[in-house]
C-alpha cells in the first residue's frame, strides 16, 4: 500500500513508532512507568488514526460505526501467564474496527502498528480456537464453492492466510473442489505496512481503501458465521 506522503509525516505516528520500539528495547515495569507522558501521546495518536480509519470504513460498511474507538483498541499489557516470555509488554498498538466493537466475530478490520515493519492491515476470521465458527465457514464454502472461489479470486493480489489442518476434517469430502480450504482453520488477510506508510498523513485514508478491498472476504465469512455466539468467558 502506498499513503500520501506529500505533506511529511505525521508526528503523532511517528513519535507513536518511536515510542514503540523504545518500549521494545525497554521491556520493564519501570521504564513503563518513567514513560507515562510519551505513553499517553502515543495512545492519543492511535485514538485518532483508529477514529478516523472507522469512519472512512463506516463509508463502504457501516456497519463498524456506532462505536467509541477509543474502545477499539487493545492494551499494551500482556497476559504473561501461560506464556514463556514473561515482558510485561506488547510492543504494538491494535484495533479492531468490527460490527461487534473490537469482538473477532462478525469479523472487521485489523490495525497493528509495530515499528521495523511490522504493521499490518488484515481482514477476516483469526480465531482459529473457536470450533462453531470454523465449522460454519467451512460449511458455507462447501456449500457454495464457486462464490467462495469468486471472493478468493477478486482479492489478488491479497491471499487468503489462515491456520489449517493437514487433512479435510471428518464430516467434509476430502474430494471436494475446495477441499484445500476446507482445511483451514482461519481465513485472513494481512497487507504488510512499512513505518513511512504508517507516519504519513494519508495513512487512515489509505488504510481504508485497501480495508474495502478486503470487504468481499469479511462479507463471505460474516453471512456464514450468521447466529454465531461468542463463548461466555
Amino acid at each position: 500500500m502506498t499513503a500520501e506522503r506529500g505533506a511529511g509525516v505525521d508526528a503523532g505516528m511517528g513519535a507513536a513508532l518511536s515510542y514503540l520500539a523504545e518500549l521494545e528495547a525497554h521491556n520493564d515495569r519501570a521504564w513503563f512507568a518513567e514513560t507515562k507522558a510519551e505513553r499517553a501521546r502515543a495512545l492519543a495518536a492511535f485514538d485518532g488514526l483508529v477514529a478516523d480509519v472507522q469512519q472512512r470504513v463506516g463509508a463502504f460498511d457501516p456497519a463498524v460505526l456506532g462505536h467509541d474507538p477509543k474502545k477499539l483498541t487493545f492494551k499494551l499489557t500482556r497476559d504473561t501467564r501461560f506464556s514463556n516470555d514473561k515482558s510485561p509488554y506488547n510492543p504494538s498498538l491494535r484495533a479492531h474496527v468490527g460490527p461487534a466493537g473490537k469482538l473477532p466475530v462478525p469479523v472487521g478490520y485489523y490495525l497493528m502498528v509495530r515499528p521495523g515493519g511490522r504493521s499490518f492491515l488484515g481482514g477476516g476470521l483469526f480465531a482459529a480456537m473457536f470450533k462453531d465458527a470454523t465449522d460454519r465457514v467451512r460449511r458455507a464454502i462447501a456449500a457454495d464453492g464457486d462464490a467462495w472461489e469468486r471472493v478468493v479470486e477478486g482479492l489478488a493480489p491479497l491471499q487468503v492466510e489462515g491456520e489449517a489442518l493437514k487433512r479435510v476434517p471428518q464430516g467434509f469430502d476430502a474430494t471436494h473442489p475446495q477441499a484445500g480450504w476446507l482445511k483451514f482453520k482461519s481465513w485472513y488477510l494481512e497487507l504488510p505496512v512499512p513505518d513511512e506508510d504508517v507516519a504519513a498523513p494519508g495513512f487512515a485514508e489509505a488504510a481504508a481503501r485497501e480495508f474495502e478491498r478486503m470487504k468481499p472476504l469479511n462479507d463471505f465469512l460474516n453471512r456464514a458465521l450468521e447466529g454465531f455466539e461468542m463463548p461466555a468467558r
